[in-house]
């Protein structure tokens, strides 16, 4: 889901700006998880939350909801696969959060698996970002907004996998989402929803259901798994997007490029795919 979410903002982003697409995105999947979690009688229960307990609340309701509005305005000044390769600094700084935080640990195969992963994204990345070097300059300011967006995510992804010790991980979404909408609402303008065309329209709902999906799933992740496993795992999400930007250049080579790829990006791939198959499937460290 994330490897083709930069299609559908890409449209998106056409017609809205950033704040306005971000805070309609947090405002329907406020509602939608908001209605099912009535209907299942699973509201969140915020009573007896401890100090810190609303402290993890609001570090995860700021970085989720930075981590949105700066990837998508860091999109506005660059390609999908660029992107989608620098916010990779993400599950890179969650599965050193993993170590350090929760303690988990690595075995020798693992620790193996994240030297290959990084040397892979390293590879894979300099190859990108070197057919870009002749229009740097605009693509500075999207560059260090994805970087801030990155550590933001990173910040949430720490804070919610604490969280699900004490609710569940739909509730944590709701709250979250919530949060996004109050803070993005300030910097919209919903006047722009009504000049949006069908095929704008179509994107912004794609990119709705794509923020439920992905989000609910990774919650689920992290309920079941290890935070340095799941981070190995999205490593693979930037090849998803060079595929699928390539198969959306045949479609409609109007609006989406494919990006080129050489034999060292090709390689840095490989190694990417290996690295996080060693590291989530290899056994934990004791």
């Amino acid at each position: 889901m994330w490897s083709i979410l930069p299609l559908g903002l890409k449209i998106a982003l056409g017609r809205l700006d950033a704040m306005t697409l971000t805070w309609i995105r947090f405002l329907a999947a406020t509602a939608f998880l908001g209605v099912l979690l009535r209907a299942r009688g699973s509201m969140p229960m915020l009573r007896g939350f401890a100090r810190h307990h609303w402290v993890l609340l609001g570090i995860a309701a700021v970085g989720l909801a930075g981590n949105y509005g700066l990837y998508a305005l860091g999109l506005q000044y660059t390609n999908a696969g660029t992107a989608q390769v620098v916010i990779q600094i993400a599950p890179m700084l969650f599965t050193l959060g993993g170590i350090v935080f929760f303690k988990e640990r690595f075995s020798v195969v693992q620790w193996l698996g994240f030297f290959v992963l990084v040397v892979g994204l390293g590879v894979f990345s300099s190859d990108q970002i070197s057919h870009m070097l002749s229009g740097l300059d605009r693509y500075y300011a999207g560059l260090v907004f994805i970087v801030i967006g990155a550590i933001a995510w990173a910040a949430y992804g720490l804070a919610q996998k604490q969280l699900l010790e004490r609710m569940g991980s739909a509730q944590i979404m709701l709250c979250l989402y919530a949060a996004g909408a109050l803070i993005f609402l300030p910097l919209s303008s919903p006047s722009t929803l009504v000049l949006m065309n069908h095929v704008e329209v179509a994107a912004v709902v794609f990119c709705i259901v794509n923020m439920v999906v992905s989000y609910a799933t990774f919650s689920e992740a992290l309920a079941h798994a290890e935070a340095t496993r799941v981070s190995a795992i999205l490593a693979i999400t930037p090849l998803g997007t060079l595929l699928a930007v390539h198969v959306a250049s045949l479609v409609n080579p109007v609006i989406f490029t494919a990006e080129p790829v050489s034999h060292a990006g090709i390689a840095g791939a490989m190694l990417v795919v290996a690295g996080s198959l060693m590291t989530s499937l290899g056994r934990s460290g004791r």
